[in-house]
């Protein structure tokens, strides 16, 4: 095929960005768009970037090593990428594509002043940007420095900033071409950028416009603060008009220089009124063109605006497809499951499908609809007071939102409300349900229910296969939600919930204690999720007699070390503690709500550095001898209490209200972990069942790995099947959508509009400097912060504070050898709170960007009955 080095801007299309980068595919659709002025110009294409790359050989070698690196190596990036820049801007532009772009410049005129923009094939993306990554040069005139500019673009490839982002986003450096954009240069009178969607806050009709003096260098450079016009349905509604004392002008020889502004014309605006909205409208047909929110960057001469970029903006979080325009308010489903993170095709839509709400998908998160909810007085009410128990941010981002006049009269009345707790054992935001008797027998009716209902589900699943699974999957997840809405599991879920607010409130209210039902729930009975880990520790117990065995786990590095475990001395024992562990726990994982997550059964490994740390910190007997000692503590503060009540006025009564309600927070609560037991042990079930599926698929040739399954929803898998064909380029697509997911952060509160809402708090009794959160479990602790992002690579030591996003069940194992923890998500009854409560543990949940503010080694006092985190000075200062 002919090599082809420079393309007329206007031949440039959005099919061609491996030929003419990101940018330049951008500016060519724009240039050919109705109304839209964009500079002449044309594109140095990646055929002239493969063929400098191609002089030389070295290259190659270097660019291995670039890939090896860490993206937080910036010595190494910036020493190996100054290496290869350099090696770049010393070859010589070869004669066939200097002469391609001296007769393109001749085009424009010889002398005519250009602009030279870096124009990436991973640029301007709509899921990795790339802002500001590569050079842009300006007012470069004549030949000889356009090609040396050319040359400086393409090693902008290789800045420091552009390797890390490449690093960080999991783009291969060898698959990225530089092609450039070289386009008559425009002296504007005004310049700069227009976000079509608020940038800060997500809201999809709110435009935002920056705008200064001459070249938009000054503002992108930070030379001087912009004007700032803030535009919502063609109506400027906010503007910030600056004092710009400087702007950026082309010189006559080329390059530009900063000139100061006159002082009487620093503090007026750069746009009139008329020109903002004129640009906005503008604005508003790229986006419908590109189908997304752009950043765009445009300049002022004369009175016509000239578009010189537009990218699209890959920071906002998604907005839920919806019918109709009417707007909805929509609630994060994975801060009430406590798993944040994106989630695969096959798990977003089997969650919806077992879901007894109805979901809506956004960025690989699920979200709840509570928008009938708010628009009904009595309901919201009901609503905000049931969120705000558990999860304050959340309260506070939908108070935020009714705060706003419009909101309550454009809300829909009518249609159906989801509720609040996610569909999956959550509880009723309704009206209370009818008391349940205080009696354990209700819990075991309840569990053997559960199980016999999974246990004919397992007896019944193994006899099928082929499209006749499917079908009878479909009739397994109508049993699956007849389990979760069982009248009398909600009544049990809601009587322990609510017997914990009571002894909250009410010893408050008359003794003074804060959190007293967190000491009184210590050992409750029937707590699935705290025998995990406590269970552990009895693993740990069949491990520690034998040295060999310790040294073997040790260096365990496959899941196939079970059976290599039978032949040490000690060894079977060992092994059938684990097996007899995994075949009660083996359907966790971390982010279990996932059906695509890898299991502890399917990734026994998982588990080893939970039971080696545990090996080390703990003497034999310590699961008992726990469970006991919390048992004793409840005992004592039962007592406590009562005794302190009988003093009181009226005494015999408060006291005999609250040993009813002791017993039955006692009865109850532990039954609030095992719904969600019973969604995992359902979900592992039918995983294995999707996967042998898959593996004919990939036996068949329809499939190139088992994995890819899990990048089609339930009922594409099920066509899968039944077709044996599947559509490839869809399953790529849907890889790239998830790593573009996985980099965003969800937030509380979302609504049609696109605005991101996550609440704050409302509180003046924490200290200066410290970080807010919600109390949840009491006492106050010290001790050194651990950040941990993956429990895999958990280095815990007894009394560290455990630090992270979230914590689901199956990071319980972890809370036995810890002194207390912090989470960034979270609330009063979500599963980190339940279990930090039931072991004792110090903990504050729901502290905004708490990864990020606490440093790993860091030491840290928290004050868990407070709800604050305070950052210590290193000892010894």
């Amino acid at each position: 095929m002919t090599e082809q080095y420079v393309l007329d801007l206007r031949e440039a299309a959005e099919t061609r960005t491996e030929v003419v980068g990101g940018k330049g595919a951008h500016l060519g659709a724009l240039s050919r768009l109705d109304g839209v002025r964009v500079p002449d110009g044309f594109c140095v294409t990646t055929d002239a970037f493969r063929r400098i790359m191609a002089q030389e050989p070295a290259l190659d070698d270097r660019l291995d090593e670039l890939s090896r690196l860490d993206p937080d190596d910036l010595e190494g990036i910036r020493t190996l990428g100054s290496q290869i820049r350099r090696t770049l801007e010393g070859i010589a532009v070869p004669g066939g594509i200097a002469a391609a772009v001296t007769r393109a410049l001749g085009r424009l005129g010889d002398r005519t002043a250009c602009a030279v923009r870096s124009s990436a094939t991973a640029e301007d993306l709509p899921t990795a940007s790339f802002a500001g990554q590569q050079d842009t040069y300006l007012n470069v005139v004549g030949p000889a420095e356009v090609l040396r500019h050319i040359s400086r673009c393409w090693a902008s490839l290789f800045t420091e900033r552009a390797v890390v982002y490449r690093l960080r986003n999991g783009i291969d450096h060898r698959t990225v071409r530089m092609a450039v954009v070289v386009q008559r240069m425009v002296f504007p009178d005004a310049a700069g950028i227009l976000f079509t969607a608020d940038p800060v806050t997500g809201h999809r009709r709110t435009a935002t416009v920056d705008a200064g003096f001459g070249l938009g260098e000054a503002l992108v450079s930070g030379l001087v603060n912009p004007d700032v016009f803030t535009v919502r349905d063609d109506e400027i509604v906010a503007r910030t008009i600056a004092a710009k004392r400087h702007a950026v002008q082309a010189l006559p020889t080329g390059g530009t220089r900063d000139v100061p502004i006159d002082p009487r014309r620093q503090r007026l605006p750069a746009l009139t009124d008329e020109q903002v909205v004129r640009l906005v409208r503008l604005g508003r047909r790229i986006e419908a063109y590109f189908g997304r929110p752009q950043d765009i960057e445009w300049c002022l001469a004369g009175d016509e605006f000239q578009i010189v970029q537009s990218r699209p903006i890959t920071t906002l979080f998604p907005v839920p497809e919806t019918d109709g325009t009417a707007p909805r308010v929509y609630l994060s489903v994975g801060h009430q499951q406590m798993m944040t993170d994106a989630m695969k095709p096959l798990g977003l839509s089997m969650w919806r499908m077992t879901a007894m709400a109805p979901m809506h998908e956004a960025g690989g998160r699920l979200f709840v609809d509570v928008t009938a909810r708010l628009a009904a007085p009595a309901a919201r009410a009901g609503l905000l007071d049931l969120i705000g128990k558990g999860d304050p941010l959340t309260r506070n981002a939908l108070e935020t939102l009714l705060d706003r006049e419009d909101l309550l009269s454009s809300l829909p009345d009518a249609g159906p409300a989801g509720r609040p707790g996610a569909g999956h054992g959550g509880a009723p935001a309704g009206g209370p349900p009818a008391p349940v008797d205080t009696d354990p027998a209700v819990v075991t009716e309840l569990i053997a229910r559960s199980q016999a209902s999974i246990a004919a589900l397992e007896r019944d699943i193994r006899t099928r296969s082929g499209p006749a699974l499917f079908d009878f999957l479909l009739k397994a997840f109508e049993e699956h939600k007849r389990v979760l809405s069982d009248p009398l599991s909600i009544k049990v879920i809601m009587a322990g919930m609510e017997a914990t607010w009571w002894l909250n409130d009410n010893l408050r209210q008359w003794l003074g204690e804060k959190n007293a039902a967190d000491t009184l729930t210590l050992s409750a009975p029937g707590n699935v999720t705290s025998r995990m880990g406590l269970e552990l520790l009895d693993v740990a117990d069949a491990v520690r007699p034998h040295p060999e065995v310790v040294a073997f786990l040790e260096g365990v590095e496959d899941d196939g070390f079970l059976d290599e475990l039978a032949g040490l001395p000690g060894g079977g024992a060992a092994r059938d503690a684990i097996e007899t562990y995994l075949g009660r726990y083996g359907m966790r994982c971390v982010g279990e709500i996932d059906i695509t997550r890898p299991r502890w059964g399917e990734h026994p490994a998982a588990l080893v550095p939970l039971i080696l740390d545990n090996v080390r910190a703990f003497e034999p007997g310590a699961a008992e001898r726990r469970f006991a000692q919390g048992q004793r503590r409840a005992r004592e503060k039962e007592h406590e209490v009562l005794s302190r009540l009988r003093a009181l006025p009226d005494g015999d009564r408060k006291a005999e209200e609250t040993k009813r309600m002791i017993d039955r927070v006692r009865t109850f609560i532990g039954y609030r972990e095992y719904p969600k037991y019973d969604i995992v042990s359902r979900t592992y079930l039918y995983k294995q069942a999707l996967l042998r599926e898959a593996e004919q698929l990939v036996r068949s040739g329809v499939l190139a790995e088992r994995e890819d399954a899990f990048y089609l929803t339930f009922p594409e898998l099920g066509d899968a099947v039944r077709s044996h064909r599947v559509d490839g380029d869809l399953i790529r697509r849907r890889k790239d959508d998830h790593r573009a997911h996985r980099a965003l952060t969800p937030p509380r509160v979302l609504t049609s509009d696109g605005e991101a809402l996550d609440g704050t708090y409302r509180r003046d009794d924490v200290p200066a400097g410290a970080l807010t959160g919600l109390p949840v479990s009491a006492g106050t602790v010290e001790g050194r912060a651990r950040v941990v992002h993956d429990v895999a690579r958990a280095d815990l030591r007894p009394g560290d504070i455990l630090v992270t996003t979230f914590t689901d069940p199956s990071w319980s194992p972890l809370f036995v050898g810890i002194a207390g923890l912090v989470t960034e998500v979270g609330g009063l009854m979500t599963h980190g709170a339940v279990i930090a409560r039931e072991y004792g543990l110090p903990a504050v949940v729901g502290v905004p960007e708490a990864t990020r503010l606490i440093r790993d080694g860091q030491r840290v006092r928290v004050h868990g009955s407070d709800g604050y985190v305070e950052i210590l000075p290193p000892e010894g200062r």
